[in-house]
């Protein structure tokens, strides 16, 4: 099958081709019931029950396609999206300056729709444990590696004009004094190298960092997965429906259904404990005027605590459910 000429009038939805946000992702879309085959070594997939084309992307470029509007819908982490957005902010700074920018109607961007839930992690400001720096204004003028170049730059810039400022000596820099040196993986091995004098990079457990002898001294950026849209999307009913499911899914795994019986008398009491998303449920029992039925979506971390003051407050037949994708 010609995949390309298949994908006119479908909307594209970029998803990560690798990597920490991978598995996840396609586990969000099998819950959202978008369905697709990815055939090897082939990074377009055409979903069989909407009119969606899936696009395996590096996660780090699916900012660039999203806001440039060559896909639609994209996930990925708002770590790469704020790198992209500074990148962004940075290129019009240079034109401005150099006098070579130009008025747009349309300026394109991304927009981020919701969070996922998955994919947790921080860009930190990291340096050797028994090196001499210990606090980020330590690292300026030094040689920081980073993938995130043009965060690191953003954050550098800002330290630099702050010290400036405390100085107090009148003068401004344009030029960043620090170095941020580009790398594309093994960032952590840097400063062991002799490349760096401190890095840029994403953390989550932080073992890794650890393990390299390294300290986080400052958070630039704190990150989760995250479902982003272009600012001019095609097929604009098709990403309010993908939006709607993925929304459901994330319902759906953050909540159980908790439903029990209580006299009305306490009826008040225990729904204080269980007020559901907007409202519970609430129906008499057949029969029997002084009791009613209670259903209320509870969070699932939340639910033994509740349960236990569910019990305090004279309900009775307390039952827990999983809840089905809803929207």
């Amino acid at each position: 099958m010609d995949l390309v000429n298949h994908l006119e009038g479908r909307l594209l939805f970029a998803v990560p081709k690798k990597g920490r946000l991978l598995q996840a992702a396609l586990n969000l879309l099998e819950g959202a019931d978008i369905q697709f085959r990815r055939e090897n070594r082939l990074d377009i997939a055409l979903v069989k029950n909407l009119p969606i084309a899936l696009i395996f992307l590096p996660a780090a470029d699916i900012p660039t396609f999203v806001g440039e509007g060559r896909v639609s819908l994209g996930i990925t982490g708002r770590d790469t999206v704020a790198e992209h957005e500074a990148g962004v902010i940075a290129l019009r700074k240079e034109q401005a300056e150099s006098g070579k920018s130009t008025p747009q109607e349309d300026e394109g961007g991304c927009v981020e729709v919701m969070d996922l839930g998955f994919g947790s992690c921080k860009l930190q400001v990291q340096v050797p444990e028994k090196g001499q720096y210990g606090k980020p204004s330590d690292l300026i003028g030094k040689n920081i590696g980073t993938s995130f170049v043009h965060l690191a730059e953003e954050y550098f810039a800002a330290l630099e004009a702050e010290a400036e400022a405390e100085a107090a000596n009148g003068t401004k820099s344009k030029k960043l004094k620090t170095k941020i040196i580009e790398l594309s993986g093994s960032v952590e091995a840097a400063c062991a190298l002799g490349v760096a004098d401190g890095i840029v990079d994403l953390v989550e457990s932080g073992e890794t960092m650890k393990a390299a002898g390294l300290k986080p001294i400052d958070t630039v950026v704190s990150s989760t997965a995250v479902l982003i849209k272009s600012k001019n999307p095609t097929n604009v009913d098709t990403v309010e429906l993908v939006a709607a499911r993925i929304r459901g899914v994330i319902t759906a795994q953050k909540h159980v259904l908790c439903q029990y019986n209580v006299e009305r008398t306490k009826l008040a009491a225990a729904t204080k404990i269980t007020p559901g998303k907007r409202a519970p449920t609430v129906n008499a029992l057949e029969g029997d005027g002084a009791w009613v039925a209670v259903s209320s979506m509870v969070e699932k971390k939340k639910i033994a605590t509740v349960m236990d003051e569910l019990t305090e407050v004279g309900a009775q037949d307390i039952l827990v459910l999983e809840i089905a994708n809803t929207r």
